[in-house]
């Protein structure tokens, strides 16, 4: 089983339009500091699934990774962007599954084209999808949003994005499934208090020492987040790392 960030980003990605932060800058000197949408691809049984599809250049990626499978988590632009060039392609149809949600993004329920698109309206309940046991848990955003739970022989993963905290009914289920890794939302520094709709930094390590997962890799990354980890240097436990855009992770 084998994850890859392909991007690791909020929607403003980084750097960010129009700064000169520190971490704008650096990223604007130096590709590899970049960030792309929030996206990653598990590769696993046989399949590759994404996770999310917000990039914008996704089409040229699926050329080269044809997925089995989508995975999103919401509707949101930035999640989904990536679909709207390739529903219009040709070639057999792509499931997609996502949550609840009737109003979607813009027109894509009404004009999928090769996206086949499924709602999963039950939470908490696994299912086996391309050779892997997956169950969907309700997650705290601005839309309706769930994360992912895998189990595999080789490993349970928990990819957790959009979300501020966790739903109660949420987190115990978590703590009962005790994922070995654990991707998760952590969009603001702790200088960021009271966000309404992604985790700060204290809040993603409080909800990582509750789950304590082997390892850990925090996403959906900021340019406020990067440049608070650029100027403050913060020493994170052992078992917690920052997700980079293309870092590739064996789970095992």
């Amino acid at each position: 089983m084998k994850l890859t960030f392909l991007g690791t980003a909020d929607a403003g990605r980084v750097p960010l339009f129009g700064c000169n932060c520190a971490a704008c800058s650096l990223a604007i000197a130096h590709d590899g500091y970049r960030r792309a949408p929030c996206c990653a691809q598990l590769d696993v049984a046989g399949h590759s699934l994404l996770l999310d599809a917000g990039l914008p250049n996704l089409d040229m990626h699926c050329r080269t990774h044809p997925p089995t499978a989508i995975f999103l988590t919401h509707y949101h632009m930035d999640h989904v962007a990536g679909l709207f060039s390739i529903r219009w392609g040709k070639g057999k149809k792509i499931p997609v599954y996502g949550p609840n949600d009737p109003q979607g993004c813009d027109d894509l329920f009404k004009n999928p084209g090769i996206i086949d698109i499924h709602t999963i309206t039950e939470p908490f309940t696994p299912q086996t999808l391309c050779g892997i046991t997956i169950t969907t848990v309700p997650l705290q955003h601005s839309k309706p949003t769930q994360g992912y739970c895998f189990t595999h022989p080789q490993g349970k993963l928990a990819y957790l994005t959009d979300t501020v905290g966790l739903p109660d009914d949420s987190q115990s289920y978590l703590k009962h499934f005790a994922p070995d890794y654990l991707i998760l939302d952590c969009t603001h520094s702790p200088e960021h208090a009271h966000p309404k709709s992604h985790n700060n930094l204290t809040m993603a390590l409080e909800i990582i020492e509750q789950l304590k997962p082997k390892q850990s890799w925090l996403t959906h990354i900021s340019h406020q987040m990067d440049n608070y980890l650029l100027t403050h240097k913060p020493t994170l436990p052992a078992n917690v790392s920052i997700a980079r855009d293309n870092m590739m992770i064996a789970l095992s």
